[in-house]
C-alpha cells in the first residue's frame, strides 16, 4: 500500500512493506487426524497476512507425481477469519488451486480451517488416492495446507502438529519436538521438507533398522497384527537393500531414512519417492505371502534409489520453486527410467528375488513392450512429455495409446547402455560407475542438484567414451518393430515364448488376463471375462473385438480363465479355431479366431555364443 509524505515541494510516494513481506513467513500447521478411520482430516492454520488482498495455494504438482494432481477436490469445509471475524474469499477463475482471501485493515494474521476428504473407495492417485482404513492412515501434507503468493517453498517455514487416534503409533522422517499422548509437535521445517516429509500411523505399526549409519529402517503399518510378522530372511533382505544401495552409490544424501510402508487392501497402491522417505503401498498380505512378496519385491528397491536419482539429482525442468509453477517431464526416462532399471539390478543384489526371478521379470516387461503396437506412432520421448496426462489413462486401448513407457522400456535402455559400457571398457567400467560420478560423493543431507541432457551425455562419457548422444537420441525416437531388445540380448540372453510359464508369470494375480490369450491372439481380459483391451494388429482386434465388451463364451461353454487357457492351449494339437461369444452393448456376436499356436510364455535364455554379462549385472557387490 502506497502513502504520499510531502517534503518541501517535493513528493515523494513511499511503498510500506510489512516484516513478513520481508522476511519469509511461517505458517502454524494443526491437523486432527482422529476420524482417519471415517476417511476425513481437519487441519487448521495461522498464516501471517497484511490488510488486501491474500493469495493462497493449494498444491498442485506435487514433486515425483509428474503432473498438476493435487487432490483439490477434496478440500473442504474452507473457512477463514481474523481478529474473530469471518473474511470472504473466492477461487480464482483461471486456476482452481488458488484462492484470494479479503484481509481487513490492521490484521496481521489469517486462521484457515479446512477438511481432507480422502477418497472412500479403493481409488484415486498418488497423494489423491485412498490412504485411511479403520486401522491405519498415511498423512501426505500437502493434503492439509495452503500456502501464501510470493515464495519459494524453500523459504516458508511451517511449525506443523498432528493429533492421532488413542493408541495409534506413527513413523516419518520429519524432525520431531515433541510427542505427548497422542499429539506429535514437529520441529519448524520448510514448506519442502514438510511436503517431502509423510507420516503413516496406525495401530498395528513395526519398526525395523535396517542400518545404523546413517540411521535407516522400515516403518510399517498394516490392517492387521498377522501382516506384520514376515520371516526374519525378508528383514535380512532388506537390509541387504541398504547395503547394496550404498555401494552402488558409494554416498547417500539424507540424514536419515525412512521405508513408510503400508500393508492394505483399502488403500491406493503405488509407490511415491522422497528425499528421506517413500510412500509404498501395496496388499496387507506382501510381506508373508510368498507369491504377493515377490510381486511387490521390486517396489522399495525402485523408490530407494529416488533418493539418489530424483530427489537429488533432479532433472532441471523438475526442480521449480513452489507446487504452482508447471513442470516439464521430457527426462523422466533417466528420472523414472534409470531409477527403474537399478531398482530391477537391487531387487536381485538384495536377495528379494533370485537372479533366475529378476530374469522372469524382465522377461515379462520385455515381452509386454513387445506386443505394443502403440510404439509405431507414439516414441518413449512422447510418453514422458505427455506424462501428466498418460498417468491417468485407462487400461482401455492403453497398448494402442501407450502409457507411462518410459519406466519399462528405460529399463531395457539402461541395460542397454550397462552393456555398452561394459563392453566398450572391456568390462573395467560399469553403470554403477556412472552413478558414483553422477549422484554420489560427497554424502549430504537432503539438497536438489539438477541436471539436462548434457550433463547425462557427459557423464556417460568420463565413464566409457561413446556416441551417447546418437544413442538415446534414437532410443527416444526410435519406433521399433518390436521392444528395445539389444540390452538383453548383447548381455548373453534371448527373449523366447513357448508353453510353461515361468515361475513370476505363474505368482501374478495378473496372469489370467496376461497370459495365455494376451501373447497368443492380442486379448487383454479380467476373470469376469470383461474386455480390458486388445491388442491392434492381432487376431483378437482383427476379428472385430475391443474393449468394453465382454467374453462370455469359449468353444460354447461359459466363460472361466481356465475354460479359455484350456482353449488355447488345445490349439497347439488340434485343426479346431477358438469360438468366443462376446457381449457388446447388449448385442452378442460369435467370432471365430482362427489361432493354432497354443499357450505363449515368455522366458530369457541364454545365448551361448555371448558372455554373460546379464549374471554379472545381478551379482551382490
Amino acid at each position: 500500500m502506497k502513502f504520499f509524505r510531502m517534503l518541501g515541494a517535493v513528493c515523494v510516494a513511499v511503498l510500506t512493506v510489512p516484516v513478513w513481506a520481508v522476511t519469509p513467513p511461517t505458517v502454524t500447521l494443526a491437523v486432527d487426524a482422529t476420524s482417519a478411520p471415517r476417511k476425513i482430516f481437519h487441519a487448521t492454520l495461522k498464516i501471517p497476512a497484511t490488510s488486501g488482498d491474500l493469495t493462497l495455494y493449494y498444491p498442485k504438482w506435487i514433486p515425483g507425481e509428474h503432473a498438476p494432481d493435487g487432490p483439490v477436490i477434496d478440500l473442504a469445509g474452507l473457512k477463514f477469519s481474523a481478529a474473530g471475524k469471518i473474511l470472504k474469499w473466492r477461487r480464482d477463475l483461471l486456476d482452481g488451486f488458488t484462492l484470494h482471501v479479503e484481509v481487513p485493515a490492521g490484521a496481521t494474521e489469517v486462521n484457515a480451517e479446512l477438511d481432507f476428504l480422502s477418497p472412500a473407495t479403493f481409488e484415486g492417485g498418488f497423494s489423491a488416492g485412498s490412504s485411511a482404513t479403520d486401522k491405519l492412515a498415511i498423512i501426505s501434507w500437502n493434503q492439509v495446507l495452503l500456502y501464501p503468493k510470493g515464495w519459494k517453498s524453500d523459504d516458508i517455514n511451517y511449525s506443523a502438529s498432528l493429533k492421532l487416534p488413542d493408541g495409534w503409533k506413527f513413523g516419518t522422517p520429519l524432525p520431531v519436538a515433541s510427542h505427548s499422548g497422542n499429539e506429535i509437535k514437529f520441529s519448524t521445517v520448510s514448506l519442502t521438507t514438510l511436503v517431502d516429509s509423510p507420516v503413516i500411523t496406525g495401530e498395528f505399526l513395526k519398526v525395523v533398522p535396517l542400518a545404523q549409519d546413517p540411521p535407516t529402517e522400515m516403518d510399517i503399518a498394516a490392517d492387521s497384527a498377522a501382516a506384520l510378522d514376515a520371516p526374519q530372511e525378508v528383514w535380512d533382505h532388506y537390509k541387504n537393500l541398504v547395503d547394496q544401495a550404498q555401494k552402488l552409490f558409494g554416498a547417500h544424501h539424507y540424514r536419515d531414512y525412512h521405508f513408510l510402508y503400508t500393508l492394505s487392501d483399502h488403500v491406493a497402491h503405488f509407490g511415491l519417492e522422497h528425499h528421506e522417505s517413500d510412500d509404498s503401498r501395496v496388499d496387507e498380505r506382501a510381506l508373508v505371502d510368498d507369491a504377493s512378496r515377490k510381486m511387490s519385491a521390486s517396489l522399495l528397491p525402485h523408490e530407494y534409489v529416488h533418493s539418489w536419482n530424483g530427489k537429488f539429482r533432479r532433472p532441471a525442468d523438475l526442480a521449480t520453486p513452489d507446487y504452482e509453477q508447471p513442470m516439464q517431464d521430457d527426462l523422466l526416462w533417466v528420472y523414472e527410467g534409470l531409477t527403474n532399471y537399478l531398482g530391477f539390478v537391487l531387487t536381485s543384489r538384495s536377495g528379494l528375488l533370485t537372479a533366475d526371478q529378476d530374469r522372469d521379470d524382465l522377461a515379462i516387461t520385455a515381452a509386454a513392450l513387445d506386443h505394443t503396437p502403440g510404439r509405431e506412432w507414439r516414441n518413449l520421448q512422447d510418453t514422458a512429455d505427455a506424462a501428466p496426462q498418460l498417468y491417468f489413462d485407462t487400461r482401455s486401448w492403453e497398448s494402442w495409446r501407450r502409457s507411462t513407457d518410459f519406466y519399462d522400456e528405460g529399463t531395457l535402455d539402461w541395460l542397454w547402455a550397462d552393456v555398452i559400457i561394459r563392453q566398450q571398457s572391456k568390462s573395467a567400467k560399469t553403470l554403477d560407475d556412472f552413478c558414483t560420478l553422477f549422484h554420489g560423493a560427497p554424502s549430504t543431507g537432503p539438497m536438489v542438484k539438477t541436471y539436462t541432457f548434457d550433463d547425462v551425455v557427459s557423464a556417460l562419457n568420463q565413464i566409457a567414451p561413446y556416441d551417447w548422444r546418437g544413442f538415446w537420441t534414437d532410443r527416444l525416437t526410435n519406433h521399433g518393430p518390436g521392444a528395445p531388445l539389444g540390452g538383453i540380448e548383447r548381455s548373453g540372453w534371448k527373449l523366447v515364448y513357448d508353453d510353461a510359464p515361468s515361475e513370476m508369470l505363474s505368482g501374478m494375480a495378473a496372469m489370467k488376463h496376461f497370459v495365455p490369450s494376451a501373447l497368443a491372439i492380442g486379448l487383454v481380459l479380467g476373470d469376469d471375462g470383461n474386455i480390458i483391451d486388445t491388442t491392434e494388429g492381432m487376431l483378437a482386434a482383427k476379428a472385430g473385438i475391443g474393449p468394453g465388451m465382454k467374453l462370455d463364451a469359449v468353444n460354447g461353454r461359459r466363460f472361466s480363465p481356465e475354460v479359455l487357457r484350456d482353449a488355447v492351449k488345445a490349439t497347439r494339437n488340434s485343426g479346431t479355431s477358438l469360438e468366443l461369444l462376446v457381449e457388446n452393448t447388449d448385442y452378442y456376436k460369435s467370432y471365430k479366431i482362427d489361432y493354432h499356436g497354443g499357450e505363449k510364455y515368455p522366458h530369457l535364455v541364454r545365448d551361448d555364443t555371448k558372455p554373460d554379462l546379464l549374471t554379472e549385472i545381478l551379482k551382490a557387490k
